[in-house]
């Protein structure tokens, strides 16, 4: 995949690693960025710098998306890359209110369904396009003190990876971001109350623009699981090699860290 002269669409991409990779796409050459966000302003601030287009946009409404893409096809000619970025943090256990995991299906799984079908006609029409889907390190382990994050994070990292499967052989790449923590406003989500995990978290956080040169970069070379923190690819590995032995590890973890 060559990202010189592709047209890009970045949910979420006003603050974070939404706007790291707006930056990233616009500096390798993209012909045009379309950052689209809740928040209007701050998606132009990120577009301006970069001469991309702002859009404001609440990713959990399909009418709203299919809109989006629409005028981006109707406006630039096609929709190359489509970057499902937005997504919120929510913690809590299974007494979460059902707003609150409902509204963070509809964010973080509905919002890639939503944007993908209506993105996907035009790539399969034309036999090219891309989809990078943000997940989450969360969607491969798990998320202590966040069970509608860990759930929802594992079925976008399912959704991706089915469409993978599904389209790859007919001109659609796919790859899924899985960071641990990063260095955005969603930070302080994951920090939790106690300082231990305060201190953990913080500690393994990297910057969003490290991030977003990954994201390119595994892209260009169209690989489907991008790990910024290549220590999940390990713990991973364990997970799968002994299921038990992993969760016993999970929950020392959460004892250390004092949840």
């Amino acid at each position: 995949m060559q990202i010189k002269d592709t047209v890009v669409l970045v949910t979420g991409g006003a603050s974070g690693i939404g706007a790291a990779m707006a930056a990233e796409f616009a500096a390798s050459g993209a012909a045009m960025v379309v950052v689209a966000d809740r928040d209007g302003a701050g998606a132009q601030d990120v577009a301006s710098p970069i001469g991309g287009e702002a859009i404001i946009l609440d990713v959990s409404d399909e009418d709203a998306t299919a809109e989006v893409i629409r005028g981006i096809e109707e406006r630039h000619g096609r929709l190359d890359i489509l970057c499902c970025n937005a997504g919120i943090a929510t913690g809590g256990s299974v007494d979460a209110p059902n707003g609150d995991w409902q509204r963070t299906w509809d964010v973080n799984v509905m919002a890639h369904v939503y944007a993908t079908r209506h993105a996907l006609p035009g790539m399969l029409e034309r036999g090219s396009g891309y989809i990078v889907a943000t997940a989450s390190a969360a969607g491969l382990l798990t998320n202590i003190g966040a069970a509608p994050y860990s759930v929802t994070k594992h079925a976008a990292v399912a959704l991706a990876e089915w469409l993978a499967i599904t389209y790859g052989d007919r001109g659609i790449g796919v790859s899924c971001l899985c960071p641990q923590f990063v260095d955005t406003p969603m930070l302080n989500a994951f920090a939790g109350r106690t300082e231990e995990m305060q201190a953990w978290v913080r500690g393994l956080a990297i910057t969003a623009a490290e991030v977003a040169a990954m994201v390119v970069t595994a892209v260009e070379a169209e690989t489907f699981l991008i790990l910024p923190h290549p220590e999940v690819a390990t713990y991973f590995r364990n997970k799968a090699d002994d299921y038990d032995r992993w969760i016993a590890g999970m929950r020392r973890l959460q004892a250390s860290l004092g949840t």
